[in-house]
Order: structure tokens, then C-alpha cells, then sequence
């Protein structure tokens, strides 16, 4: 017997959606904020963090080689030990990391905010967790129900301290 999922409500599917917008607006203004630099950066990492960019390399370089050893009979421009194909290798590893080094500050900027973003939700959302908690505590004590009260329910109810929790995570840290 196939158990049937309810359809989700409108109102979640409505918030999904407005999620969904906010997140594609927030992407969208970021994208509108990158400098031509930035989008020259991007475009140089990205193609080089491609495939192609490993083809084009091993042909450029075979030629190169086959080129000035004399085996395809063309003149050689660069003889052993290949000082002019050093040279250009080295420039473009130079310009390369550059390029991939920009990329990354601006992805890393991004991140630290999706970051503090996920920070500041999840100390809201505890918050309104313990908040509800002792509502429901209220409730309870209102209508005189002392079932299902533990000594982790009167945990759970005392609001956390993101300092503390930090204090406790870095003293455990310098334990290991």
C-alpha cells in the first residue's frame, strides 16, 4: 500500500518562492557589482580550470617541442633547453595565479557573507526556538499539565549566548 504526500500548503509554496526570487535577485546584484576586471579574472579561471585549456596546452607544447628539436623539418626558433617556451611558461603561470588569486578574494567575500548570513538566521531562528519553548512552557503551567517536563526541557529553555558557545568551541579547540 503506496502511502500519498500531501500537496505542499500554498503558503510554503509561497515562501519557497520568494526564497527562490530573493536568492536570484541577490546573485543578480552580485553579478551587476563585479568590475570588468573581475569578469576578466573570472573568464581566465574559468577557462583555464577546463579541459581545454590542458589540450590546448599539450598541443601548444609538443608542437613546440617537435617544432624546435627539428622533427616536423622546420626551422628551430627556441633550441634545447627551450629558453623562450621557460620564459612564456613562467609569465603564464604568473598571470595565471593572479587572475585565479582575484577570483578566489571576490568568491571568498561571497562566502563570509553567505556566512554571517547563515550566522545571524540560525542565532534568530534559536531565538525564536527558545521563545516558543517558553510559550509552550506558559501553556503547560496555565492549564496545570506537568507531564513531559525534564531536566533538557529546562535546558532548552535558557537562552544561549553566541560568546559562550564560541568560548566553549575555541577551549576545545586548543584541547586537541
Amino acid at each position: 500500500m503506496t502511502k500519498k504526500i500531501a500537496p505542499e500548503t500554498p503558503q510554503i509554496a509561497e515562501a519557497i518562492e520568494r526564497n527562490i526570487r530573493a536568492l536570484r535577485e541577490i546573485r543578480r546584484q552580485l553579478e551587476a557589482k563585479k568590475t570588468t576586471q573581475d569578469r576578466i579574472a573570472d573568464t581566465v579561471t574559468g577557462f583555464s580550470g577546463n579541459l581545454l585549456f590542458v589540450y590546448f596546452h599539450v598541443l601548444l607544447f609538443s608542437t613546440w617541442i617537435l617544432w624546435n628539436t627539428g622533427m616536423l623539418g622546420l626551422e628551430p626558433f627556441d633550441v634545447f633547453p627551450f629558453g623562450l617556451l621557460t620564459t612564456f611558461v613562467s609569465l603564464e603561470a604568473i598571470f595565471l595565479s593572479t587572475f585565479v588569486l582575484v577570483s578566489q578574494k571576490r568568491l571568498t567575500e561571497i562566502s563570509d557573507k553567505r556566512s554571517d548570513l547563515d550566522l545571524q538566521i540560525n542565532l534568530l531562528t534559536e531565538y525564536e526556538v527558545t521563545k516558543i519553548l517558553l510559550l509552550t512552557d506558559a501553556i503547560a503551567d496555565h492549564l496545570g499539565l506537568t507531564e513531559g517536563q525534564d531536566p533538557e526541557f529546562e535546558q532548552l529553555k535558557k537562552e544561549i549566548s553566541p560568546e559562550k558557545v564560541l568560548q566553549e568551541m575555541e577551549k576545545k579547540e586548543l584541547r586537541n
